[in-house]
C-alpha cells in the first residue's frame, strides 16, 4: 500500500476531527521517522512534549516489555506493585506531597478542577455550587466539555454547548485584570506558564509571580498547566521554575508517558488532594501497573538533570538562530528552551504552507493558528540534527 491509500482508508472510516500534514509514518527511531514509503523525516514537534526522549527510547521501551510480560492492568479495585512507587517517584522528583495517576491531560485537568471546588467547599468554606475557578484567554487545556466551555477558541467551544459555568476568563498576562476577577467564591486560578496552542506565548517577567502572590492573598489555589510545558520542555523541570513559582497544584502528562502510554497525573498539596475519599473520584486504567513501570522508566531518566540542561542549552542555540530570521521572514520568535513559536512575517507563506513545505524537505513540524508554526524537537536531538531542522526552516521562511 501506498501513502496515498493509508491516508484514504483514513479520510472514509476515521472522524475528521483533525488536519494531518500527509505523511504516513510507519517506523521512528530517537529524532527521526520513516514513511511507509522509506522517506525519512527529522520529527520537529515531538508528539507536541509526549516524545521528549525520543521515539522508542531503549530504556523505556525496555520497562514497558519488562511489565508487558508481568501484568498491565487490575483496574483500582486491587492494589499493584508499582503505584505506591511510581507516586513516590513522581511527588520526590516534583518536591509535591501528593499523586492522583489519570490517563490523559485533559483527565488531569478535569481532577484537579473536581479537587479545586471541592476543596473550596470544604476547606475554604464557599457556599456550596458556587465556586468559580478563573483562567486565562486564548488557554488551552483539553477538549472535554468542561474545559471547552471556558475556551476562547471557536473551533474548539463553537456548537458544543450548553456550556458548564463557574469560570471566569481574564486576559493571559495581565495580573491586574487576574485581581480585579478574584472574588470570596474564587476556588482557583488554572493557568498554563507558556501557552503551547496559543503560538507558545510567554507571559511578561513577573507574572506568574505575581499570580501566586494573589493566590497566596486571597486563600485561592494556582494550578499550573504543566502538561505541554513541565518534564524538561523549557530546560527546567516545571515551566513555573523559570520564576521561582511553586504551584498547590500540577496537572502534567504527554511526556510523562515517554511516548509509550498515555500517563497523567495531578500533583500537589496534601491537603488538597487530600480531600477526595473513596468513590469520589477514579478511571479504571488510571495509575494501571503498565503506564506506573513507564512512568517510573520517565522519572528515571529526569533524575539526574542530563535531559533539563541539555533542554536549556540546545534551547538557547534553537532561539538564537531562529532568532537570525527575524526580519527576515519572520516576525517574532517566542518561547523558552526546545520550545518556539515562529511567528511567520506579514506577506509570507501561511503557516500551513510552511509545515507542508518543511514535510516536503524532509523536516516535521506543525501550524498552529494560520501565522505560526511550532518547533519542538525531542530533548535528546543532537545539535547537528538540530541545525538541520533550523537550517531548512530558515531555507523555507528566509525572504
Amino acid at each position: 500500500m501506498t501513502a496515498a491509500d493509508f491516508i484514504a482508508l483514513d479520510e472514509q472510516w476515521s472522524t475528521h476531527n483533525y488536519h494531518p500534514l500527509p505523511v504516513v509514518i510507519a517506523e521512528a527511531d530517537g529524532a527521526w521517522v520513516t514513511d511507509v514509503e522509506g522517506k525519512r523525516y527529522l520529527d520537529f514537534l515531538a508528539g507536541y512534549s509526549a516524545l521528549n526522549f525520543g521515539h522508542r527510547n531503549p530504556s523505556l521501551v525496555a520497562a514497558a516489555v519488562a511489565q508487558l510480560g508481568r501484568v498491565t492492568l487490575t483496574s483500582r479495585a486491587f492494589h499493584h506493585d508499582q503505584l505506591g512507587l511510581f507516586c513516590q517517584e513522581l511527588a520526590e522528583l516534583t518536591g509535591t506531597e501528593m499523586v492522583l495517576p489519570m490517563n490523559s491531560g485533559a483527565e488531569a485537568v478535569e481532577s484537579a478542577l473536581k479537587v479545586a471546588r471541592k476543596w473550596a467547599y470544604q476547606v475554604k468554606g464557599v457556599p456550596d455550587g458556587t465556586a468559580e475557578i478563573i483562567v486565562a484567554g486564548s488557554n488551552f487545556h483539553g477538549r472535554t466539555t468542561t474545559i471547552i466551555s471556558f475556551s476562547t477558541d471557536d473551533d474548539a467551544r463553537a456548537d458544543f454547548g450548553p456550556y458548564t459555568p463557574g469560570f471566569r476568563v481574564v486576559k493571559f498576562g495581565d495580573a491586574g485584570a487576574l485581581a480585579d476577577a478574584i472574588t470570596p467564591r474564587t476556588a482557583a486560578v488554572l493557568i498554563e506558564p507558556v501557552q503551547g496552542e496559543a503560538g507558545v506565548l510567554t507571559p511578561p517577567a513577573g507574572y506568574l509571580r505575581d499570580v501566586r502572590q494573589l493566590c497566596t492573598d486571597n486563600d485561592v489555589l494556582l494550578i499550573a498547566d504543566e502538561i505541554q510545558a513541565g518534564l524538561g520542555r523549557t530546560g527546567t523541570l516545571f515551566a513555573c521554575e523559570h520564576e521561582g513559582v511553586v504551584a498547590d497544584l500540577y496537572t502534567l502528562g504527554k511526556a510523562l508517558g515517554g511516548g509509550i502510554m498515555p500517563v497523567s497525573a495531578v500533583v500537589g498539596r496534601r491537603d488538597v488532594l487530600g480531600v477526595l475519599r473513596p468513590g469520589e473520584h477514579g478511571s479504571t486504567f488510571g495509575g494501571n501497573p503498565l503506564a506506573c513501570a513507564v512512568g517510573r522508566a520517565v522519572l528515571r531518566l529526569l533524575r539526574d538533570g542530563d535531559y533539563l540542561s541539555r533542554s536549556a542549552s540546545l534551547g538557547a542555540h534553537l532561539h538564537s538562530r531562529l532568532g537570525e530570521l527575524v526580519g527576515h521572514g519572520v516576525a517574532e520568535v517566542r518561547g523558552r528552551g526546545l520550545w518556539a513559536g515562529v511567528e511567520i512575517a506579514p506577506g509570507g507563506r501561511t503557516a500551513r504552507e510552511a509545515s507542508e513545505e518543511l514535510m516536503r524537505r524532509g523536516v516535521l513540524c506543525k501550524e498552529t493558528h494560520d501565522t505560526t508554526l511550532r518547533v519542538a524537537p525531542p530533548l535528546m536531538i543532537s545539535r547537528e540534527d538540530l541545525d538541520l531542522g533550523i537550517d531548512t526552516i530558515a531555507a523555507v521562511l528566509f525572504s
